[in-house]
């Protein structure tokens, strides 16, 4: 685990406690509204790329990517540069 991270999704910036929320709240969601997971996987991939992640918050939206790319209505915040 790399504390301290800013351009890392929320487990791997040491936000455990952020993360533990995050996966509970993706869990109760209804598996008709979350694309697959490797779609997710993908989204969160390029995510992982961008300038805009911050310790796994987007700074476009305020959003946990971790969220946005599990759902299907949900698309890349970064109307200049949208990544997904």
């Amino acid at each position: 685990m790399v504390s301290g991270c800013k351009r890392c999704l929320l487990l791997e910036a040491g936000e455990t406690a952020v993360y533990k929320s995050v996966k509970d709240y993706l869990d109760n969601i209804e598996g008709a509204l979350k694309v697959d997971s490797a779609l997710r996987d993908k989204r969160l991939e390029l995510c992982g790329q961008c300038d805009e992640l911050l310790s796994g918050m987007c700074r476009k939206c305020g959003c946990y990517v971790e969220i946005r790319a599990s759902l299907k209505d949900k698309r890349c915040p970064n109307f200049d540069d949208r990544k997904w």
